[in-house]
């Protein structure tokens, strides 16, 4: 599937929109589709159960009176809310997202999550909205814009663009142009934090919603193998958690797990462009890294359970449809076991 991705690298950014909208729909439609409950407390039209009757706190016009009567015990209905879904994303586009050594980069694997999140999200009357965080900014009174978005919908503050939640295909595509087109950073860019970019996030989405964070959570990790560790976004993601269902997507390369036997190399850390020159030969060396690496990964992994968000690990060697369909069965087990079963006290 990535050979598959890898061979649309090379073409034009509206052509690549249209082959990758064509690979998510013809293996991800009707996964996804319907598959999310109502988000919101409240009254709504799908039947999710019955429970007793509280005097005083629930309203007569609710009693199900079959149960009732079955149970000689006075129930009420219990309902879904049915309300339009708010997708909200953060997609992380800075410097530390512009490395890949298999068939596609991180960012370009970040396109291809964001797409299939917006177009298997976008049916009638759903919203999508999105922040964008890199390290090019704007210079007062630039008048930045997108083709395919409306005149106000793309601002760009200390690093971060933002798109009003708008609905339609065409606001979808705007904003996975702009992914595609965002300028590389640079040593003299300093992009905002993962902490700053969340805590914006949070502030621009009131109501409840999905919120799906895309990036390689590297930001903002404690300089220590301590699993345990608290990262510096995870408070400011619990709290994203409160009010909205999280969905967070890792992406990672192979290379930032473990190192090959290629002898000396020049490592550069896109984010501060620091160079260190290191000699892959010692296999103590990879060992080290390996287990620093490995400890890393699970320090994101407890962080994101901690905070209640829902972990969707992808990498650039894999094939990241299968990926996304096993998560989306998985959820879908979790959200059928948790549902109470129709008729029951």
């Amino acid at each position: 599937m990535n050979e598959a991705y890898a061979s649309i690298h090379e073409l034009a950014p509206e052509r690549r929109l249209r082959r990758l909208e064509l690979i998510i729909t013809r293996r991800l439609d009707g996964l996804l589709h319907g598959q999310y409950l109502g988000l919101l407390p409240g009254a709504g039209s799908e039947l999710a159960g019955s429970r007793e009757y509280r005097p005083g706190e629930d309203e007569v016009r609710r009693m199900d009176w079959a149960v009732t009567a079955r149970t000689t015990v006075p129930h009420v209905r219990e309902v879904d809310a049915d309300r339009e879904l708010t997708t909200w994303l953060l997609v992380d586009a800075t410097p530390s997202m512009d490395f890949g050594t298999a068939e596609i980069e991180k960012r370009e694997l970040a396109v291809a999550a964001t797409a299939a999140v917006g177009f298997l999200t976008a049916g009638s009357g759903n919203k999508l909205g999105a922040h964008v965080l890199g390290s090019e900014t704007v210079p007062p009174g630039a008048d930045r814009r997108v083709a395919g978005t409306r005149r106000d919908d793309q601002r760009q503050v200390s690093g971060v663009r933002r798109f009003p939640a708008r609905t339609g295909r065409t606001h979808l595509l705007g904003l996975l142009r702009t992914l595609l087109t965002t300028p590389r950073g640079g040593e003299e860019a300093q992009p905002p934090t993962l902490v700053e970019a969340i805590a914006g996030l949070r502030r621009a989405a009131p109501r409840r919603g999905l919120v799906v964070v895309v990036s390689d959570f590297l930001d903002g990790l404690p300089e220590t193998d301590d699993p345990e560790a608290r990262p510096a976004w995870e408070e400011e993601l619990r709290r994203v958690a409160v009010r909205h269902q999280v969905l967070a997507v890792e992406v990672a390369d192979p290379r930032e797990l473990e190192l090959p036997d290629v002898g000396l190399i020049t490592l550069v850390d896109p984010e501060t462009g620091r160079r260190r020159e290191v000699s892959t030969g010692s296999r103590r060396l990879r060992e080290r890294y390996a287990a620093a690496a490995s400890a890393q990964r699970e320090t994101v992994r407890r962080a994101l359970r901690r905070s209640g968000a829902a972990h969707l690990p992808l990498r650039t060697d894999r094939d990241w449809v299968a990926d996304i369909v096993r998560h989306v069965f998985a959820q879908r087990r979790l959200a059928m076991a948790a549902r109470p079963k129709r008729g029951s006290a």
